[in-house]
């Protein structure tokens, strides 16, 4: 990319006879650069007007061809070797839209555009040599030697001016009253062009938004479906049969039956749990407080506690937590998205595996839990944590859950400000690490009781 810019160097007095083209009344201030250079002026609304800039996103945008169009037709116009469409920027201008100029961008501080800017009428400078302002510009002293500029500004519709629509030629001049109409014209075109690009990308992201919206409903659907219905259908079997008055149960068998729908509605409430929470983190209404707690005794009940549902599959659970770690969270959130880990960790792993999980604190406080299961698909790394997402995996293994546990593990995470990765074990199996903050300086950790 090439660029102008401005060399450092003092301006000739200033001439007091020469009529200013820039009203003081839009100019707030000159800024000078740490180098010493000239200032240059700067429109009241500097800060709303750069706003502005950005929301439309025209300095990225895919518009030079179109805006070179527009710099052609200005030069037709106005008979000029020189046109640029320019959007000017905190300390760059933009040359969206160039002929007769090969540079891609410029400094602020160089040529006639950051003048333009700050009035709301079109800007003539008829001879840059006799102008103090520009004489010794870049532009004007070498090449391509401008002598004559106009500009008119590209006026947003927030009210703000975003560049110029600008023509330079070699000799000095002016332009009749014709060509002045229509380069304000050109430049009415202009910000039309640029605003019906942004309304445009904004729809099509709007319209990505909703197929996104619909395809999560539709996941949601079939997985609440799922997971909601199936232990509803079994409370509901079970509850018929205990009082179905001519079925006899010894009170053996309908305790047992007690216990099935003990059992499926803890599923259900667990599940409607998980829904309410994901539904808070997502509308970021969910309570956080952090403080600094010891990470390692934090893992440590997790581990404990996930024992019971470790037996039945007789996995082995390891923990290396060697000594105290002390990071900067939310215990009671923190310690929900560990559970969800070690949970999946279980879940995902076949009889007789092993869970270990590592706590360290160099060089940031960090959680992993590697396990030996049916592991994950490259491709699936990036999809895991959006909401409702269920690998082919769980899928495929019948293995319970409605998607969102690794989605609420992600959000909890970002809350403190950490991170949280899963990856596939070379010898199969899954890990899943969680990076967390160290508490700020002469934090000390509460002690974990929780």
């Amino acid at each position: 990319m090439s660029t102008v810019r401005r060399p450092p160097h003092r301006l000739a007095g200033e001439d007091q006879g020469l009529a200013a083209t820039v009203s003081a009344a839009t100019v707030s201030a000159a800024t000078v650069s740490a180098g010493g250079a000239d200032p240059f002026p700067i429109p009241a609304d500097e800060s709303e007007r750069l706003r502005e800039l950005v929301e439309l996103e025209v300095v990225e945008a895919p518009l030079e061809s179109i805006l070179t169009a527009v710099a052609e037709l200005a030069t037709r116009i106005c008979h000029t070797p020189i046109a640029l469409v320019n959007l000017v920027g905190e300390d760059i201008q933009h040359l969206k839209g160039r002929v007769g100029l090969g540079a891609e961008t410029m400094d602020r501080q160089v040529a006639f555009c950051p003048y333009t800017i700050c009035g709301r009428e079109l800007m003539e400078v008829p001879d840059a040599l006799a102008d103090p302002r520009f004489h010794e510009d870049p532009l004007v002293a070498g090449e391509p030697r401008v002598r004559f500029y106009a500009g008119a500004p590209l006026i947003g519709s927030g009210g703000h001016i975003l560049g110029t629509v600008c023509v330079m030629d070699r000799r000095p001049r002016r332009l009749s009253p014709e060509r002045r109409g229509a380069l304000i014209a050109l430049a009415t075109c202009t910000v039309a062009v640029v605003e019906c690009h942004h309304h445009d990308r904004r729809s099509k992201q709007i319209a990505a938004q909703r197929e996104q919206v619909e395809d999560l409903k539709q996941l949601f659907l079939r997985s609440v479906n799922h997971e909601l219905r199936t232990p509803l259908t079994s409370i509901r079997s079970y509850l018929q049969l205990i009082q179905d008055d001519e079925t006899e149960l010894d009170p053996g068998t309908e305790q047992r039956f007690l216990d099935v729908i003990e059992r499926n509605s803890d599923r259900l409430l667990e599940r409607l749990d998980e829904l309410l929470l994901l539904a808070s983190l997502s509308a970021q209404t969910a309570a956080f407080a952090p403080g600094a707690i010891d990470l390692s005794a934090l893992t440590s009940t997790v581990v404990a506690e996930a024992e019971t549902k470790a037996e039945p599959k007789r996995h082995t659970l390891i923990l290396d937590a060697p000594r105290p770690v002390v990071a900067w969270a939310d215990a009671s959130r923190l310690r929900h998205a560990l559970v969800h880990l070690l949970d999946n960790a279980i879940k995902f792993t076949p009889a007789g595996g092993r869970v270990d999980v590592v706590v360290s604190g160099d060089p940031v406080p960090a959680v992993e839990i590697r396990d030996t299961g049916i592991g994950i698909g490259t491709t699936e790394t990036g999809r895991v944590f959006d909401d409702f997402y269920r690998t082919p995996e769980a899928e495929e293994h019948a293995i319970g859950g409605i998607g969102v546990g690794l989605s609420i593990v992600r959000r909890v995470i970002a809350m403190h400000g950490g991170d949280v990765r899963l990856t596939g074990e070379p010898d199969g199996g899954t890990c899943a690490r969680v990076t967390l903050l160290s508490p700020p300086s002469g934090e000390t950790p509460l002690p974990e009781g929780l």
